[in-house]
This record gives structure tokens, C-alpha cells and sequence, in this order.
């Protein structure tokens, strides 16, 4: 849009006032007044149940006049139908200048429009009424104006043709002028149709082209007939005489020319969204061949078409991409030529915002906004009533960037303007209306009405308004209809509210309540469902119980949910949704939304459908080496869970009974690993993926690879002797690791060496498919170095280290001596011994056991001495000490007893209470079952409930609760005592007593 300079706006008019008094309902508009003014937001609507009596309107055009052709009086014919309040009356311009119909003879206007006709005798040419005419429509609140249109009348075409055989000519048809471009028909007189050909085409100018003519073009009747659609009308021009003359010559051939266009280029301009036809009509002999290109681009199949023997190129619904260069190539035996079209897109003025005729109150602002585009950007004027803006006087209106403002309404600015943009392809023109009114305050709400609101929420007291100029309520708050508007509602604003119209006695009153706002105790969550697994979404709510009782709507992704009793898909249950039978179709967001009749709110969850991954696919083995290997391969979906891991399975082709075995796991962002191989082993691969659901199934296996044989990595492990039995030496090693996967070539054996530690040192070794290895008559106990080695057909092992080994063992021959005891206390004493020479062990000396009575002890091998506890007080014991090894133990030592200390008595076995008075309790126990020593006595003790520490029985007083404690007694000292409770029979009474302690007493009676 072209930039448009600010211009004040002359004289907006003078005329008086309307108001308008209430007594009539009128048809329904909507109320958008605003309390303040505001550009393009100051038009009133007159709401239905307003009361008015009468409403004028200015003028709209209802019927617009078309522009026509006319070839007779009868064909004048010009319609202009406008509607307002008063009715309007009507003028005429022709080329700017006005124009009376009524007063041109045998023209007539139709009564109540601007409609005139021919409806008489025309005198004079028919071309006096050409040229270009508006229809003005006004009354007392403004002008509307029409479009211009055109009256075009038409030419006379030429007469006859006269050539040789051979030679090019035109038969001109000259068409008159029309808006809409006519159908040309080229007959004979017997209204046929002219043969169209590669040779003879029409153009698109209505004339007819021959390439070159022959002795049969020859003919008197060559009839141009022009149909006009839109008048109904077929005009047939003069007929042309055509004559071709024979040549005193041989015809001779041409080559091609342009007839139409001429030259070698010609420009075009198109109009955005209307069709381009480019023609390539040409000369020659023989009849040359027509071929289109487009030399910037392809040609849009979809678009392009065409016609006339090739002689014609239709671009429909052309757009600016179709902007460019096209190009005719014309050809014949002899010659050729080309004819380049470039080709512009424009386009005429259109409409891109159009203003809206509007009532307004005094005061307010208006802005009518007029928007055009086209190529080249149309330039926009205003006009008031027919009259351009700039011949007016300028007061508080102007124009900028194609919109007209006018500030400050007042009610001589009603009228009608006119928007008008312009270019060079066209002229449009819209009318608007701006009507201010004056209308007498209403309120139309009802008095007393009640709202009910929940927390939270926006509450709206209506007191709509409706009245111009605008009338002012006295509430805060206004919303743009005079209603109340309390926003985030609290508890705080119950009550009664008043509505008032400032200046008038007009209010009404307003009661609200608020409730409790709805609030969801438990949204539905986020679930993963596994396929055919059912999934329940929960949204529970709490509702206010002034309330009826809640709506809950479910969506899924947008669209409601219903519940489907045929398909059990969904299921409804109270607060839940629950959907049945999971599958990736039922994946998206899940919507509940509880629904009161004053509150909405909702919440959402999602459905993501998981499951185990699909097998790995296009697994591949490449870059072979002899210890390793490249797996590569392509992760299958992972149906939403991603892959944690990837597991490398093989399977050994000349151990298939061992079935697949894990060979690596790899990370689950990885899909290819080098995997290290054992030679000599056909492998196959596969790979499993694991996500949180679970395994997939496995890859397709891949081709069988083979790793060529080695000699062996490693020797076996744990190479020992296990001698037993005296004079062998047997000599054993685990086989566990050392399967035939790892046996790395054919042939595999094991080499087994051996040689005395003393004497003798010279290697021996032989051969062995599996342990043990046994060699005889070796001595007993005899220390050897052995080892043994890995061997296949392609070598042996690594060298190794031997160990040392033994040949079998026999008992010891002799027992310690020196054995001696000291006592340390009642229960424990010590053992001392002299070690036995080591030769007499004839083995591995283990340690020495002491053996005492019912009791046996062992002891390290280097030990000399130990501490034997836990023997039993004042009690005989025989004690005796071997030496032991692999084989046994050797002969005993010589018998020693000894007899320990008395020691402290354990409790006595039993303590009974019995009292048969109630001043007297007797006591009776059974002594000690470990004494311990010689018993002494024992030792009586008692605590009252309230004591926690026990007291001697001296003097002391017998309650209704007292524990007892009662202890044996030796020289070594009271021993652990037996407690009990009791009482007299006397309930809670009390009484003195003595204690009686006799040396051993087995009863003792308590009197008080």
C-alpha cells in the first residue's frame, strides 16, 4: 500500500439532531458499547429488547449498474437500486458530468429507482450514449454512489480480399468494444462453420488467419458473427469476399514468419487469477509445425493447455510464479523461426479490509479502515457524499495508511462515504455509512436477579445499558456493556450489589453467592500399558453440595470419549475411565473434565504403550581376525521403552547340544561391537535387546564363522599332588576351564613333568589326555617339583613355574614328651608339651590333640602349650597328647591325671512357697544338681515390691508380694540363686518375723 500523507477533512456537514423516542421493539442486534472511546471500537448496535418507534438509514446501493454494448435503442439499459430511511432519490453522471435520463428522448427512468431504459423513439446516432456513467443514491442522512460502468457501441467492419495462390492473408472481423470480450463465429451463408486448421486459424482478435491460401479458400460468404453473452445478442457483420487467383507461376515455398505477434518478442501483461492466452499464429509454405516452451522453467502441466492446432497457449489461474519468459519455435522444410512473450503478472485493485457501515453515539471515535492491493498498489481517495475528501474543509478528521478517522462524532457526520482505490488495470469503489444517533437511557436487565458463582472464579453482574450517548452506571469495574465484573472471586464478596444509570432514576439490584470452587482430589496420571493390558484413569473431585452433582467428560486427544458397550473399549465407573485391551491406537493425552453448572475444571494424563522390543534385524559379521571379529546390526522398535542393552549370544557348530550361550552385553545406544574368539571354534551369532519390559526374541542367526587352530593360551590350573597312599606320587589338575573350546587346535593332550626336590634332579614327563597322573615307587613322603603343560597339534602352552608336591603319607611314629598341667582355676588349665622330631611324622604335621576326659582339644602344628576351659569344678579328669597328619595320629603320650578346685554351687534345683497361715510362710528346696564343691549352707535373701535391690532376712516384715532369692553356698563362695514370689494368706496384710538359717536346712517356716 502506498504511503499516505495525514489531511485534515473539510465541513462534515450541519444537519440537526435525531432522537429517538422508546415505544417499539426492534429486531435483535448485539450491545458493544464502550465506556471509553476507542478507534474502530465506537459503533452501537441496538439490542432487541430496546423500544423505539422508528429508525431512519442512510442510502445503501442494493443493485449496481453493468457496464454493456448496445448496437440499437433497445439495447439501453442501465439499473441502479438503492435502499435508506427516507427513501432516496437518484442521479446520473455520463464521462463526469450529469446526466437526466428523463430528459433525453425516448429514455425513461422506473419509479422509486435510478433504473432508466429505452422505452421510445432514440433520435440520433447511437454513439452519443457512449461513455462512462455513476448512479448517485441520497437522502437526508448522506449520498451512497455506484460503481462506473461503461456503455460501449459498436464498429463496422471492412469488405473484400483479393490474393494469389500461396500467399498469407487476414479477414479482419473487428468486434465492437465490450466489457466482457465476445464469441466470434466465422460462418457461411448457410451458417456453417469455417474449417479451423494448422492452416486457417481464428486469433483472438476475431480475426481469421491463413497460412497460405489455395484455390479452395475462394468464397463470397466469409461471415464474422459476434455473440455477447451477457446481452443475449448475436451481431453478424458484412459478409468478405475472398478471392484466390491462380499464379502464372509455380508456388513456391516459404519459410515461416509471425503473423501474430509479429516480430521476434512481444510483452504481456496478466492479471493474478484471470487466464493468458499467447497466441503464435504464422505464415508459411508448406504449413509449418508449432512448438511451446518455457525458456525460464517448466510448464505447469496442471495449468497450461493448448489449442488451435498448437496455435494457442492458455495459462489458467495464472499467479506471479507464472512470471517469466515463454517462447514459440516455428517450423518448416524451410526454415524456422522463434517469438519469445515475456510475461508480467499484475493485478487489478482487491479488496484486502473493506469498512463496515455502523451506528454511532456522539463523542465517539471512528475509524473506517479501506485496505487495496494489486499490481501496481492502487491508490486510495475518500470521498463524503459523492465529494472528494480534499475539496472539503478540514476540523477534528483526517486519513492515514488508507483509514479515515474521524475524532469527536457529532451528529452532522452522518453520511455516506466512498472508498475508491485505483490502478491502472481498474477502479473499485465501496460505500459506508456513518449514522449518529441519540437514543434515550434503558437498562435492560431484569431488577432482583440472583448469581451464583464458585471461588476463583470471574463473576459478572449483567447491567447492561444500552442508550446515545452512552449512558454511566456508577459501579467499578465496568466490562464494556455497564456490566460488573469481579475477577478471582472470594467468599468476601457475597452480597447485594445496585446498579445505577448517573442521571437518571433508573438502578436495579444484584444478589451473589459464592460457592465452593470444583477442585480434583486425583488427576489421572501418566500410565505405561503393555499391549492388551487394561488401563483406569481416576479423577476424583470435590464438588460444593449446593451443587448438583458433577459431570465428568473424557477426551482422548481432544475428542470425547464415549462409552462403548458393543466393544467393551471404554467403561465409565463413577470417577474412573477405564480402557480395556491396549493397543498402540489408544496412545495420546487423556482429558477429564468435571463439568457443574458454574464451573469447569480438568486435568490430563496419557496413555504410552510399551512393550518388549522387536528383534534386532540386518545383523552383519565383518572384518574377521583370528581372535576377533565385528558384529554390527539395526535395533527393531522399541516400542517406547528404550533399549537398555543388547546381548551377544553364539552358538559353538560342533556343539550345538550346548545350545546358545552369552558371549557380551553391550550398551544400549550401541549397535555394533568386536567381540574377542577362541581359535579353533565354528561360531554362530545372534543379538537379544532388553528394555525395562523385557527380552526381545532373537536376531536371525547369522553364517557359520570358523576360527583357524592355535597352539594352546593357557596350561591348566591348580597342578597338585594328592598323594595317598604311601610310595605314588599322583599328580592332578583342574579341567573345569579347560574344555575343548579352549583346546585351540586338534590333538590336544597334556604334558606332565616331574623330578625330586633331593637327591635325583632330573626332569622325567610323559603324556596324559586327563588327570590324574600316577607314578609308583617313589618313597613315602617324598617332596617332588611338578608341572604340567597344554599341547595341541600347532604346539604347547606357555612355560610355567612348577610347584612342589608330595608323594603319600603314613602315620607318625612317636608321641610328645614332657607333658605337663598346670590348674589356673575350678574350670581351666594349661598343657604343655615338647615337639616331636618332624622325621617321625612321615607327613605334612597337621598339629597335636589333646585328649581329656570326655573332651578333646586340638592345636596348631607349631604349637607347645594350650588352655583347656570349661572343665567342671571339683571333678577327676586323664588327659593324654598325640601328634597328627594327613594319614592319622601317631601313639599317645603317657596318661596324666588331676582333679580341679571346688568352684561356686549352681542354683538350688527347686524353691516352693507355701503359707497355711496367715502370719507363717514355709519354704522348701532341693539342693543344687551341680554342687560344685562340699555344700556349706545356703543363703536366703527377699525384696519387697517396691525395692529393686535384694536384702539379707534378719528382722523383717512379710508383705502381701515378696520375691524370694535363695543361693547354695561352698567354700568358694554363694552360687547363682532361684527366685520366687508369694504371700501369707493374709490379702495385702503384713506381719514381723525371724529367719531361722539353719547349715542345710531343705525347709524353713517364717512366722510373725
Amino acid at each position: 500500500m502506498p504511503h499516505t500523507q495525514q489531511h485534515q477533512v473539510g465541513s462534515r456537514g450541519q444537519r440537526p439532531p435525531l432522537l429517538l423516542h422508546p415505544i417499539l421493539l426492534l429486531p435483535l442486534f448485539s450491545l458493544l458499547l464502550s465506556h471509553a472511546p476507542q478507534l474502530s471500537q465506537g459503533a452501537i448496535h441496538i439490542p432487541s429488547n430496546y423500544q423505539i418507534n422508528e429508525l431512519k438509514k442512510p442510502p445503501v446501493i442494493t443493485t449496481q449498474p453493468e457496464s454493456i454494448t448496445v448496437f440499437s435503442a433497445e439495447d439501453i439499459l442501465l439499473t441502479c437500486e438503492a435502499s435508506g430511511n427516507p427513501p432516496p432519490n437518484f442521479r446520473w453522471t455520463k464521462d463526469g458530468e450529469e446526466f437526466i435520463p428523463s430528459n433525453e428522448p425516448g429514455l425513461s427512468v422506473s419509479l422509486g429507482s435510478g433504473t432508466f431504459m429505452k422505452t421510445g423513439v432514440v433520435s440520433g446516432p447511437m454513439s452519443q450514449y457512449k461513455g462512462k456513467y455513476s448512479c448517485y443514491a441520497d437522502n437526508a442522512l448522506g449520498t451512497a454512489v455506484s460503481n462506473e460502468v461503461q456503455l460501449i457501441t459498436e464498429k463496422r467492419a471492412e469488405g473484400e480480399k483479393k490474393v494469389e495462390e500461396g500467399e498469407s492473408v487476414v479477414l479482419k472481423c473487428n468486434p465492437p468494444i465490450s466489457t466482457v470480450p465476445p464469441v466470434i463465429h466465422w460462418m457461411d451463408e448457410r451458417m456453417h462453420h469455417i474449417e479451423l486448421n494448422d492452416r486457417v486459424t481464428q486469433g483472438r482478435d476475431g480475426n481469421l488467419y491463413f497460412s497460405h491460401v489455395t484455390i479452395n479458400d475462394t468464397r463470397i460468404d466469409y461471415t464474422c458473427n459476434v455473440q455477447y453473452l451477457n446481452a443475449r445478442t448475436i451481431l453478424s457483420k458484412e459478409p468478405i469476399t475472398l478471392t484466390v487467383t491462380t499464379s502464372n507461376s509455380v508456388v513456391r515455398s516459404r519459410r515461416p514468419q509471425m503473423m501474430r505477434p509479429s516480430g521476434t518478442h512481444s510483452t504481456y501483461h496478466a492479471l493474478r487469477g484471470q487466464s493468458l492466452e499467447l497466441e503464435c499464429i504464422v505464415q508459411g509454405l508448406p504449413t509449418p509445425t508449432v512448438k511451446w516452451v518455457r525458456k525460464d522453467g517448466q510448464l505447469s502441466e496442471s495449468r497450461t493447455s493448448r489449442h488451435l492446432s498448437d496455435r494457442l497457449l492458455r495459462i489458467s489461474n495464472i499467479s506471479v510464479s507464472d512470471g517469466g519468459e515463454y517462447q514459440c519455435s516455428v517450423n518448416n522444410s524451410q526454415g524456422k523461426v522463434t517469438h519469445t512473450y515475456t510475461v508480467s503478472v499484475e493485478a487489478a485493485p482487491y479488496w484486502t479490509k473493506e469498512p463496515v457501515s455502523q451506528l454511532y453515539a456522539p463523542g465517539e471515535t471512528v475509524r473506517l479502515d479501506c485496505q487495496a492491493d494489486g499490481i501496481p498498489s492502487p491508490a486510495v481517495a475518500w470521498s463524503i457524499n459523492g465529494k472528494p475528501i480534499t475539496s472539503l474543509a478540514a476540523n477534528s478528521a483526517y486519513y492515514t495508511y488508507g483509514a479515515l478517522i474521524l475524532r469527536d462524532v457529532v451528529f452532522t457526520d452522518t453520511a455516506v462515504y466512498q472508498c475508491q482505490a485505483h490502478n491502472k488495470h481498474g477502479t473499485i469503489l465501496v460505500n459506508t455509512y456513518i449514522f449518529v444517533i441519540e437514543l434515550p437511557p434503558q437498562i435492560l436487565n431484569a431488577d432482583g436477579q440472583k448469581y451464583n458463582s464458585t471461588e476463583g472464579q470471574n463473576a459478572v453482574l449483567q447491567c447492561q445499558t444500552f442508550g446515545s450517548p452512552r449512558p454511566k452506571v456508577t459501579w467499578v469495574n465496568l466490562l464494556t456493556n455497564g456490566n460488573l465484573q469481579i475477577t478471582n472471586v472470594s467468599h468476601g464478596d457475597e452480597g447485594l450489589y445496585t446498579c445505577s444509570v448517573s442521571n437518571t432514576n433508573l438502578s436495579i439490584n444484584a444478589d451473589l453467592d459464592v460457592l465452593n470452587r470444583t477442585v480434583i482430589l486425583s488427576p489421572p496420571g501418566s500410565l505405561r500399558v503393555q499391549p492388551g493390558k487394561t488401563a483406569i484413569f481416576t479423577c476424583l473431585a470435590q464438588v460444593d453440595p449446593k451443587l448438583t452433582p458433577p459431570h465428568i467428560q473424557w477426551k482422548r486427544s481432544g475428542q470425547e470419549l464415549f462409552q462403548s458397550y458393543a466393544e467393551d473399549k471404554y467403561t465409565f465407573e463413577g470417577p474412573d475411565l477405564i480402557v480395556a485391551n491396549v493397543q498402540t491406537e489408544d496412545e495420546g493425552v487423556y482429558t477429564c473434565e468435571v463439568i457443574t453448572n458454574l464451573d469447569r475444571v480438568e486435568a490430563s494424563g496419557s496413555i504410552i504403550v510399551v512393550d518388549r522390543p522387536d528383534p534386532p534385524t540386518q545383523l552383519q559379521v565383518s572384518d574377521p581376525k583370528d581372535r576377533n571379529v565385528t558384529l554390527s546390526w539395526t535395533a527393531g522398535d522399541n516400542h517406547n521403552s528404550p533399549v537398555i542393552e543388547f546381548v551377544v549370544e553364539f552358538e559353538d557348530g560342533d556343539s550345538k547340544e550346548r545350545g546358545w550361550e552369552e558371549l557380551k552385553r553391550v550398551s544400549g545406544t550401541n549397535e555394533s561391537v568386536t567381540v574377542s574368539l577362541q581359535p579353533y571354534v565354528s561360531y554362530r551369532f545372534r543379538v537379544i535387546s532388553i528394555n525395562n519390559i523385557g527380552k526381545s526374541d532373537p536376531s536371525m542367526p547369522s553364517d557359520l564363522h570358523s576360527t583357524p587352530p592355535q597352539a594352546p593360551d593357557n596350561n591348566p590350573e591348580n597342578v597338585r599332588s594328592e598323594s595317598t597312599d604311601p610310595d605314588t606320587l599322583v599328580i592332578t589338575w583342574e579341567v573345569r576351564l579347560m574344555d575343548r573350546r579352549v583346546f585351540n587346535g586338534p590333538e590336544f593332550h597334556y604334558k606332565v613333568f616331574w623330578r625330586r626336590v633331593v637327591g635325583d634332579t632330573t626332569w622325567y614327563s610323559n603324556v596324559s589326555t586327563e588327570p590324574p597322573y600316577i607314578v609308583t615307587e617313589v618313597g613315602n613322603f617324598s617332596a617332588f617339583q611338578i608341572k604340567v603343560q597344554a599341547a595341541n597339534q600347532k604346539g604347547e602352552g606357555p612355560e610355567l613355574d612348577p610347584v612342589t608336591g608330595y608323594s603319600g603319607e603314613e602315620i607318625p611314629l612317636e608321641a610328645p614328651k614332657n607333658v605337663g598341667i598346670v590348674l589356673l582355676n575350678s574350670s581351666a588349665i594349661r598343657v604343655t608339651w615338647e615337639p616331636v622330631n618332624e622325621k617321625t611324622v612321615r607327613g605334612h604335621l597337621l598339629g597335636y590333640k589333646v585328649t581329656c576326659t570326655f573332651s578333646m582339644f586340638g592345636s596348631r602344628p607349631k604349637e607347645e602349650k594350650r588352655v583347656l576351659g570349661g572343665l567342671r569344678p571339683y571333678s577327676h579328669y586323664a588327659l593324654t597328647v598325640t601328634v597328627f597328619n594327613s594319614k592319622g595320629e601317631g601313639p599317645p603320650s603317657k596318661t596324666l591325671s588331676f582333679e580341679t578346685d571346688e568352684g561356686a554351687p549352681g542354683p538350688p534345683m527347686s524353691l516352693l512357697l507355701d503359707s497355711h497361715a496367715g502370719t507363717e510362710m514355709t519354704l522348701h528346696w532341693t539342693p543344687p544338681a551341680q554342687p560344685n564343691g562340699v555344700l556349706k549352707g545356703y543363703l536366703l535373701q527377699y525384696q519387697s515390691g517396691y525395692l529393686t535391690t535384694p536384702l539379707p532376712l534378719n528382722c523383717w516384715t512379710l508383705t502381701a508380694a515378696t520375691r524370694f532369692y535363695l543361693r547354695g553356698r561352698t567354700s568358694a563362695g554363694d552360687g547363682e540363686p532361684i527366685t520366687r514370689e508369694g504371700a501369707t494368706t493374709l490379702d495385702g496384710g503384713s506381719t514381723a518375723g525371724r529367719l531361722f538359717i539353719l547349715t542345710q536346712p531343705r525347709g524353713l517356716t517364717l512366722t510373725g
